[in-house]
């Protein structure tokens, strides 16, 4: 592959099966839902697919498997447009799946199944090593082996690439190396509170909560508030900046963490100069379009859709 790329994404994939429900079922419990739909998710695909409907040049690198869901997903990341040549396929484990159910205020209860993304490693790393040295951004996540996550921001910062870390789905025992190996560390409340053991109730907290995560060695730290927006923190810089949102009518707030990442990675290759808090605030925006449409993928806003002064 010889062109360029603007953002990578290192991550995972995977197939959505969700079922809307009136509210979650209790254990043991059956419950009638009312509407089922497969759709296209895992938080590296959808940060990558949100780049790249802003107009980032993105390509991914993840692992599926030789199955129905595979060959689908293959034909997803064409369709948006995102480059598929480190996207491999493995017959031994299946596509990864998440099991959702989605309520009628929009929270959602999820089951994750990794599958094919635990056997993303070192040496697909290398095969797209060329992409992840040139890249302007590169983004990873946690839902594929954390040590594939660690060893491509490094592989990224060797080389000047800005990294964008998301550390979701939390594990408390984060290693180290993730702090300083990510210029923006990004990450909601909940996720902030299995690092640090500090309850994210308020914007105040995750002032607090992000100075800790800033003296762990990240550059900057971005902690997301859902309908609060999010708070900024730089190491050049530490005074936490609240950045508000709009108000809107949430419908489904599935993946708009990630439209929010991608957005802002999108920021980062685009607008290089620009101030953290004013990518923040639009990335903000663009995931506040997101939770107005069900759906994870389904619901990420194009160019198109959006106002003008957003570019």
């Amino acid at each position: 592959m010889t062109e360029e790329v603007d953002v990578v994404v290192v991550g995972s994939c995977m197939t959505d099966l969700v079922s809307q429900a009136p509210r979650l079922p209790k254990a043991g419990e059956t419950i009638h839902g009312h509407r089922f739909f497969i759709g296209f998710g895992g938080k590296g695909a959808n940060q990558c697919i949100q780049a790249a409907r802003l107009g980032a040049k993105t390509a991914m690198v993840c692992k599926v498997g030789k199955d129905f869901f595979g060959d689908n997903y293959i034909q997803n990341f064409k369709d948006s447009g995102v480059s598929t040549a480190f996207v491999e396929q493995t017959a031994e484990a299946a596509t990864g799946a998440a099991s959702i159910i989605v309520n009628d205020a929009g929270e959602n209860a999820i089951v994750i199944v990794a599958g094919a993304n635990m056997l993303l490693g070192k040496e697909e790393l290398q095969r797209a090593q060329a992409a992840l040295e040139k890249a302007k951004v590169v983004v990873c996540q946690l839902e594929v082996s954390p040590d594939t996550s660690l060893k491509a921001l490094q592989m990224a910062q060797q080389n000047h690439v800005k990294t964008i870390f998301n550390p979701a789905p939390a594990i408390s025992d984060l290693h180290a190396g993730f702090y300083k190996a990510s210029d923006i560390f990004c990450c909601n409340e909940s996720e902030a509170e299995l690092l640090t053991g500090c309850p994210v109730a308020s914007v105040e907290d995750a002032g607090r909560v992000g100075l800790e995560l800033l003296k762990r060695g990240c550059a900057s730290v971005i902690i997301t508030l859902g309908p609060q927006g999010c708070v900024v923190l730089q190491s050049k810089d530490p005074a936490p900046k609240h950045v508000p949102t709009t108000k809107v009518t949430s419908v489904d707030t599935t993946g708009a963490g990630d439209s929010f990442i991608g957005a802002l990675a999108f920021y980062i290759a685009h607008y290089p100069t620009m101030p953290l808090e004013e990518m923040a605030r639009r990335a903000n925006l663009i995931a506040a379009v997101s939770v107005q449409t069900t759906g994870t993928q389904t619901s990420y806003p194009f160019k198109k859709d959006l106002p003008t002064e957003l570019f």
